[in-house]
């Protein structure tokens, strides 16, 4: 099956850091666990801590949607928006999830 790789952006507003600080831990868990079975490839905080960019593989936007709902940040209402796009890397470490 193709796999589709996914570039998501968190947004975070201020009055969102405390439900961050407490889910934390448990996203941290969540991310790790798709890190290693492959699904999430990279992901980490904006330096300014306004949000996160997060690249996943699925199989299609929906699949996508699915288990972003899983994520604790999202059941805690840390999230204040979403932006999620179809990436193609075509250089560097992820350009062969391209092919």
């Amino acid at each position: 099956m193709h796999m589709t790789v996914f570039a998501v952006e968190y947004v975070y507003d201020a009055e969102s850091s405390e439900a961050r600080d407490a889910s934390r831990p448990a996203h941290r868990e969540w991310t790790a666990g798709l890190a290693q079975d492959g699904t999430l490839l990279a992901s980490g905080p904006y330096g300014d801590g306004a949000g996160a960019l997060l690249i996943f593989e699925a199989a299609d936007e929906p699949a996508l949607n699915e288990l972003l709902k899983q994520d604790p940040f999202a059941a805690a209402s840390a999230i204040s928006g979403t932006r999620t796009t179809v990436w193609v890397p075509l250089t560097g470490l992820l350009a062969t999830r391209a092919a």
